[in-house]
């Protein structure tokens, strides 16, 4: 089967605890520590194997091929495609059944990192995130004090529309951000912008 790893942890020795998604599980695995196996790290795309044993709680990973992607050898695209996947599993670990939902965002942002900005790239998924999940608030009803917001909104974390004189936030025009959620598009948006949102995804997704 075929997933992404999404945290490696270190037990005993270099034994490892490893969190893969797949296109319906979430699995917590045990790979034992071999001169021989293929390397692996976080963000990777995997082939594996699990080994079930009566005598163990979790699965043993075994068999791995790294699938690799054509900008892995970009470490700054690469560092921050980790950092975003670090969120990810924030997001899912106490998740074991997902829906495909998941696994087929994170094999459409790796195609769109071929050509297109990261940060822009993740911002747009994350809208996408968002969506399915029914937490975008598309209404543009301030969080704080309940009331329309018109020609400038403000995003707190979880991409939460509030007045921006009530969050004290960076301002955007309402068109733009209503363009980002209506159509996962931000070209609209300026780089300055799209920083502001990308570290606003990274507070946690």
């Amino acid at each position: 089967m075929q997933g992404y790893i999404l945290n490696i942890t270190k037990v005993k020795e270099e034994d490892l605890i490893v969190s893969i998604l797949t296109d319906h599980y979430h699995y917590t695995t045990y790979r034992f520590y071999g001169a021989r196996h293929s390397n692996i790290n976080i963000g990777y795309k995997i082939d594996f194997e699990l080994e079930v044993n009566l005598k163990s709680q979790i699965p043993r990973l075994k068999d791995v091929i790294n699938l690799g992607f054509s900008w892995m050898v970009d470490l700054q695209k690469m560092l921050l495609w980790q950092n975003f996947i670090k969120e990810f599993y924030k997001h899912l670990k106490d998740v074991e059944k997902v829906d495909n939902f998941y696994f087929n965002l994170l094999d459409e942002l790796v195609k769109r990192l071929k050509t297109q900005n990261f940060k822009r790239a993740i911002i747009e998924t994350y809208v996408l995130l968002l969506k399915f999940e029914g937490r975008l608030h598309n209404e543009f009803i301030c969080l704080l004090c309940e009331q329309k917001i018109l020609d400038k909104t403000s995003l707190i974390r979880g991409f939460i529309p509030t007045h921006t004189y009530c969050s004290h936030s960076k301002e955007f025009e309402t068109y733009k951000i209503k363009t980002l959620f209506d159509d996962q598009i931000s070209l609209i948006l300026s780089d300055d912008e799209v920083e502001y949102l990308y570290n606003l995804v990274m507070e946690g997704i």
